[in-house]
């Protein structure tokens, strides 16, 4: 085998690929692409112990536009794939690129096993709430009453909430960033150092075939009053720190107050940590609808064993103080010779 010469790691330019980037004008595809090529250099990673795997949809073009090693696998099993990859070669970091269709319909079960196992790597979950390399059928993700080609009178679907999903899965990190915002290559930072499977939703628009599906919290004049950026240790505050988050302990809920004069401890905004998975199942489902903002940024980070390592160690344990013996395994048991 040839030794593989290491490539410069010191700015974007060396994580992109010399292929024509072939999305539609102005997916948000794109502004993802370029936030995981700014975000690669300052990982401390090398695009030769790197891989990013793919199942099918618009998303799933994106390793041919990474410098690292990549699969474009077949629908729904990425997560299948990557666990190979990465028992196979533990040192490499392994990202899997999916969308909302490939993610959670054709392969929803293998995203829930990959999330239950905590394989240690990155799954960016790309929802825009339409099947788009398909032209526009309705995914688990589309909002009730869209009009598509295959729910011509609105679909009557109660869409699925992906970190809900992962969360119910048994998820240890949780977060959800939007293809345009500033914040997303922190979040992606985030994952990234978390040991074990890091759950990234992002919001990203399909400008052909549901555009604007997101404008309600995304759009400028929304953004203030319909985000909320969470941050470990920090207040859970939003529209320019006057109003937050509390607890409704009788109830066990949340609500939102406002904030008088910046004194969030008098209003009771409580601080958002990673580490509590009660609240951030309650951050997963807050909607506009209800009264809320979105929640975004990490929202569940608490680590544990990964099971590549429980593999990898398993094999060291049953494979203490023996030598391997091809010949030997050949002959043990039932042999018989072919005259």
């Amino acid at each position: 085998m040839n030794a593989v010469t290491p490539i410069a790691k010191g700015s974007p330019k060396d994580w992109e690929t010399d292929q024509e980037v072939r999305w539609c004008p102005g997916c948000g595809d794109y502004a993802i692409l370029k936030a995981v090529q700014r975000t690669m250099p300052e990982l401390g990673v090398a695009p030769e112990k790197t891989v990013f795997v793919s199942g099918i949809g618009c998303s799933s073009r994106f390793p041919y536009y990474m410098e690292t090693y990549g699969f474009h696998t077949i629908h729904g099993r990425a997560p299948a794939v990557a666990t190979g990859v990465k028992l196979a070669n533990p040192e490499l970091d392994v990202w899997i690129i999916s969308g909302d269709g490939d993610g959670l319909s054709i392969g929803g079960n293998h995203t829930m096993h990959l999330i239950r196992r905590n394989l240690d790597c990155q799954f960016l979950l790309f929802n825009n709430e339409i099947y788009g390399l398909t032209k526009g059928q309705y995914s688990p993700t589309t909002k009730v009453g869209t009009r598509t080609p295959s729910t011509p009178y609105g679909s009557v679907d109660r869409p699925a909430t992906p970190c809900a999903f992962a969360l119910g899965a048994g998820a240890r990190f949780v977060a959800r960033g939007i293809d345009t915002h500033k914040n997303l290559p922190s979040v992606l930072k985030a994952a990234h150092a978390h040991k074990g499977t890091g759950f990234v939703e992002i919001y990203q628009n399909c400008i052909v075939y549901n555009d604007g599906a997101f404008e309600n919290f995304t759009a400028k004049a929304q953004a203030p009053t319909h985000q909320i950026w969470l941050e470990n240790g920090q207040p859970m505050l939003f529209a320019g720190g006057t109003k937050g988050l509390t607890l409704d302990a009788k109830d066990l809920k949340l609500t939102v107050v406002d904030v008088i004069d910046g004194d969030w401890q008098a209003a009771g905004v409580i601080v958002h940590d990673v580490t509590n998975r009660g609240i951030a199942m309650m951050l997963v489902d807050m909607t506009i609808e209800d009264g809320f903002p979105i929640a975004l940024g990490v929202l569940f980070d608490h680590p544990r064993p990964t099971f590549d390592r429980a593999v990898i160690e398993q094999n060291q344990k049953a494979s203490a103080g023996k030598s391997p013996d091809l010949q030997k395994l050949l002959n043990t048991g039932q042999t018989w010779t072919v005259g």
